[in-house]
């Protein structure tokens, strides 16, 4: 009798050992896969990261290269606005986010002015005066040809515009032609308008504007 209780122990023993190492088993197996799944779900989550990451700075170089600034080196009456820019520091400007109208001044527009002035204006220690110059070609805010001539019928002939530069421009008709006045009196016709770009819009006219 003895024996028979002896091994019946060594059997429930042996029967518990095996059913713990059998829990701990799964125990282990569940952790593990818990792991994996926290691995697999932080691996995602990265990767998903990365992607969105990708996408923004594709984005952001597909931005730039549509941008204002890109556009105007493409185009083919620009080349002395995009040296002028360049002496400015304001390409970088004209290639960030944002919303812009720029009355953009042809080669021919630059050629016009008086003899000496653009070379005197990209020397280093005029640097300040270009940047205001080229800034009042610049308008916040994003004025198609059909924008700009619903304001000036608005304003009964002519509106005003604020330049970034915080001086102002008058707009206005002459025969089928909007004109843009500067603070000089002067005239400029808009001989190419509504080119688009990824931070605005330019239109190219054949003077260059001057503040008062």
């Amino acid at each position: 009798m003895n024996t028979y209780k002896l091994s019946f122990a060594v059997v429930m023993g042996a029967l518990m050992l095996v059913s713990c190492n059998d829990d701990k088993k799964k125990e282990d197996q569940i952790k593990l896969e818990a792991q994996e799944t926290e691995m697999a779900e932080a691996n995602k989550a990265e990767q998903e990261l990365k992607d969105a990451q990708m996408k923004e700075e594709q984005m952001k170089e597909e931005a730039r290269s549509n941008s204002i600034a890109s556009k105007a080196m493409a185009a083919d009456e620009l080349d002395t606005l995009v040296i002028a820019l360049n002496a400015a520091g304001l390409s970088e400007m004209l290639m960030a986010e944002g919303e812009y109208t720029v009355f953009a001044p042809t080669d021919h527009a630059f050629s016009e002015l008086k003899k000496g002035m653009l070379e005197d204006l990209t020397k280093p220690e005029n640097k300040e005066m270009l940047v205001g110059v080229l800034q009042y070609h610049v308008v916040p805010g994003i004025m198609r040809s059909e924008d700009l001539g619903k304001a000036i019928d608005e304003g009964k002939g002519k509106a005003t515009l604020t330049t970034v530069k915080g001086d102002e421009l008058t707009i206005m008709r002459d025969g089928d032609q909007i004109v843009i006045k500067d603070g000089k009196g002067r005239k400029a016709q808009i001989v190419l308008g509504n080119i688009d770009a990824s931070n605005g819009i330019i239109h190219e006219v054949d003077r260059v504007l001057l503040a008062k």
